[in-house]
């Protein structure tokens, strides 16, 4: 099981990224998939939202209306759209699965909001 995260960079606040998350090693459209991000300086690992195998999507208040989260059950990849970034949404950015209890996780992909 492997996810890979991969889209993150440098951009200007009100900018915009898309992320990918690559996955392989399990029925990717059978499995709900969520987006972390972790803030500089040891924050927590923080829940932007998550997508359903049936295309449910549920979002944290902090990105609702600006982000947005699709898969492509055909490529194995989740995206995650983001929409009028600002220096709080700076952090590394993870998507994950769970099997069961048990959370897979990618390696993550860097996202910096700077002027």
């Amino acid at each position: 099981v492997q996810l890979v995260e991969s889209g993150g960079g440098s951009v200007q606040p009100g900018g915009s990224l898309r992320l990918s998350c690559a996955t392989s090693g399990f029925a990717f459209s059978k499995f709900d998939m969520s987006w972390y991000r972790q803030g500089p300086g040891g924050k927590e690992r923080e829940f932007i939202g998550y997508i359903t195998k049936t295309d449910s999507t549920t979002y944290a208040d902090t990105v609702k209306g600006r982000f947005s989260i699709s898969r492509d059950n055909a490529k194995n990849t989740l995206y995650l759209q983001m929409d009028r970034l600002n220096s709080e949404d700076t952090g590394v950015y993870f998507c994950q699965t769970r099997f069961g209890f048990s959370a897979i996780w990618g390696q993550g992909t860097q996202v910096t909001v700077s002027s």
